[in-house]
Formats: C-alpha cells, sequence, structure tokens
C-alpha cells in the first residue's frame, strides 16, 4: 500500500431538468462525454424546444447558479461535475417572441394567399349582409310580439315551453331585440332579472330570454294539472 487514495467518477451525471417558461421538471442522466451541443439536442427530446433556441444554465442542489453552458462544443463533464454533486437544474428558455412572430406571419400569410378571415373581402361582405338580414328579421318579428301575449317558444335542442311574453324591446346584458317570457313551469334561468336589473316580475326560474324569431305568439292556455280535483 502507497498510502494513495484512487476517487473514481461516474460516467454518467443525474440532472434535473426544468424550463423557465412552464412547470415542466424530468430526471434524467447523461453521459458526461457528450458535447453541449449533443446534450441540446438530447434535451430537445425532452422538453420540446429546438436546440437552436436554448439557453442552458448550470445550477447546484441549492439552486445556486454556478455557470452558463454556453459553449457548444465543450463536454458536458468539463463543466466541473464531480460525484459529490448529483442533480443539476437545466433552465431551458424558448425565445417565445420570435417564435410567435415567426408563427404569427406564416399564419397571416396562409389566410392572405386563400383569401381566408380578413383577407377574404367577399366573404365578410357576405357575413355582414347575413347580420343585417337577420337583425331586421328579428325586428318585425318582435314587433308583431306585445307585452301579455301568450306564446311558444321554440329554441333547437330544448324542449317547447309555453308563457307570457312580459318583455320586449332592447335589453341592457345583449345587443339586438330579445323578448322576455314569463314560463307557465319551472323551466326558466331567472326571475326576470339579469345583471341586477329587473325587466319583469316572475318566480324564480320562470323567466328567460329568448330571440324574438323563437317566439310563436298564439292562443296557448295554461295547462289545467287537476291540482284542484279531488
Amino acid at each position: 500500500m502507497d498510502g494513495s487514495v484512487t476517487v473514481i467518477t461516474s460516467p454518467t451525471v443525474s440532472v434535473r431538468v426544468t424550463s423557465t417558461v412552464s412547470d415542466f421538471e424530468a430526471n434524467r442522466r447523461f453521459n458526461r462525454g457528450v458535447t453541449i451541443a449533443e446534450f441540446k439536442s438530447k434535451l430537445e427530446l425532452i422538453v420540446g424546444t429546438p436546440a437552436a433556441y436554448m439557453d442552458l444554465e448550470l445550477f447546484s442542489t441549492s439552486d445556486k447558479l454556478l455557470q452558463k453552458l454556453d459553449n457548444n462544443e465543450a463536454l458536458l463533464g468539463s463543466y466541473h461535475i464531480t460525484h459529490i454533486i448529483s442533480a443539476f437544474i437545466i433552465n431551458v428558455r424558448k425565445y417565445l417572441t420570435f417564435q410567435f412572430s415567426y408563427l404569427s406571419d406564416s399564419i397571416r400569410s396562409f389566410k392572405k394567399n386563400f383569401k381566408l378571415g380578413r383577407f377574404n373581402e367577399e366573404n365578410g361582405a357576405k357575413q355582414e349582409e347575413a347580420l343585417a338580414k337577420k337583425e331586421e328579421e328579428e325586428k318585425v318579428a318582435a314587433g308583431s310580439i306585445a307585452v301579455g301575449n301568450r306564446c311558444k317558444v321554440e329554441v333547437a335542442g330544448q324542449p317547447t315551453k309555453i308563457g307570457t311574453v312580459m318583455f320586449v324591446g332592447t335589453p341592457d346584458f345583449k345587443p339586438g331585440y330579445w323578448v322576455g317570457v314569463k314560463y307557465d313551469e319551472p323551466l326558466g334561468k331567472n326571475d326576470g332579472s339579469v345583471k341586477g336589473k329587473r325587466y319583469f316580475e316572475c318566480e324564480p326560474k320562470h323567466g328567460a330570454f329568448v330571440k324574438p324569431l323563437s317566439v310563436i305568439v298564439g292562443d296557448f292556455p295554461e295547462e289545467d294539472f287537476g291540482l284542484d280535483e279531488m
């Protein structure tokens, strides 16, 4: 025995990978012999960020910044990684501004080339025309409905409801013409008030507001459920 001490360093190092742009975290082991460029490529498969857009920083287990891993040709093991420290934090920064700008430009070009969205003037004009036509139809329909009328409400995907018209006009909670109805049964959504403003009186769950085109005025007597009969 000559009294010398041999220190055996593990060929791999345990790394805790985190990202500054998300709560992502993963623990992996990497070979100390890989270059930082190769290390980034391996991280790309883990975090999904292109290696070219990564900034790597090396932290101790106590979250103290040790140094930046900014030399792509250097070996991972050359960054004073010893067997004493078993975990490192790699902060991966995405260049979000660049990526977002690139993505936005790509989408904008795509829409422009295929005349989609705001780049389709003809389609936009047709949509405005259809909207104006629908609003005019709602206005005409509202003009034929009066407070006190018995009515039937038919909304797609919902059961037919019978009630009494309590309000006709343009409320504050939404644009356009609306009809306030007091249903005979508790099939509504409110008590005649919306967002703190009262438009008519009725019991809770008996009131609702629907578009005029969904309202059919007619002789719809209240149903007699025979509750007063013995």
